[in-house]
């Protein structure tokens, strides 16, 4: 891919990252309420447990990243000869709300695995981190099973590689079924808040 081609992919990307950051900050930092008791408070509320962990942290810091990404994506679209439709813009939208739709998931696991331990969660930032670092390129360079994983596994790939060749129109006939891939995201958030229920249904009261 070109170089404003990977800029496009970048973008996406650290985008998502940073929107994921400043609203599901909560689950990223879900062990401190385990630690202290305080998730027995959150029970007792009359409002779900998502919701109330969602909101009790937000870091609105990351903003600065968040507006980097931003101009990036200006610069990147400014220079790429896209022939821009509705349906690719929308793709362009979708792209980013699947990709908080995964890192946001990711978090929720992190979050879920603190119902059986609190050790050994930095586990988390290998697809946290780690798959900010390696979705920030497109997922061609890596080896096979890279890819695979990264597509099938945690659907990465569908966010900032798959409908980028629709958007890029380098897909050939039959190109929009990759301005659907993004909805693999979205998807991809039905096991974590599987997982997560399973392990509210797991905590035991610390009596606090």
């Amino acid at each position: 891919m070109a170089f404003f081609e990977a800029a496009l992919c970048f973008a996406v990307i650290h985008m998502a990252f940073s929107i994921s950051e400043c609203f599901a900050r909560g689950f990223d930092a879900f062990s401190s309420l385990i630690a202290s008791g305080d998730f027995d408070r959150v029970l007792v509320r009359p409002r779900g447990t998502i919701v109330q962990v969602l909101g009790s942290k937000f870091e609105f810091t990351r903003f600065g990243r968040l507006l980097q990404s931003l101009v990036v994506l200006v610069w990147a679209v400014w220079n790429l000869p896209i022939e821009w439709t509705f349906l690719k813009i929308v793709t362009l939208l979708f792209m980013v709300a699947s990709g908080v739709a995964i890192f946001t998931g990711i978090f929720m696991l992190a979050a879920a695995m603190c119902f059986w331990t609190v050790q050994g969660l930095e586990v988390a930032n290998i697809f946290t981190d780690g798959g900010r670092e390696m979705a920030q390129y497109p997922l061609n360079i890596y080896q096979k099973w890279v890819t695979r994983f990264f597509t099938f596994v945690i659907p990465f790939g569908t966010v900032n590689y798959l409908p980028l060749l629709y958007i890029l129109d380098k897909t050939g006939s039959g190109g929009h079924w990759y301005a659907a891939a993004p909805l693999a995201g979205f998807l991809f958030l039905l096991p974590c808040l599987l997982v997560w229920r399973i392990g509210v249904r797991h905590y035991r009261s610390t009596g606090s």
